[in-house]
């Protein structure tokens, strides 16, 4: 695993990817360290979901390329294989 962070900790993810939509952004939050693994296609709190980190990783591997994100920024693509874009929040 490329995450310095334990396994098991809990991130902040969406119903619609727990469900099998493809994870299109993630944030690595500057004021706790925590990260978001989103879709982009709800907005709705009522679909927040907590996870494992090794949940994520196991739904999509890919993610891992940006294991290294600093504290504060985001990294967005397209689609699943596409490359990551990554810039400050």
């Amino acid at each position: 695993m490329r995450f310095e962070e334990d396994p098991h900790l809990g991130v902040i993810t969406t119903a619609p990817v727990v469900a099998g939509a493809p994870i299109l952004m993630i944030s690595h939050d500057a004021d706790d360290g925590g990260w978001q693994f989103l879709c982009g296609s709800t907005t709705d709190p009522g679909d927040g979901r907590i996870v494992h980190l090794e949940e994520i990783i196991a739904m999509d591997p890919t993610v891992e390329e940006v294991a290294d994100l600093p504290l504060g920024w985001v990294a967005f693509r397209s689609k699943v294989g596409g490359a990551w874009t990554r810039e400050p929040q």
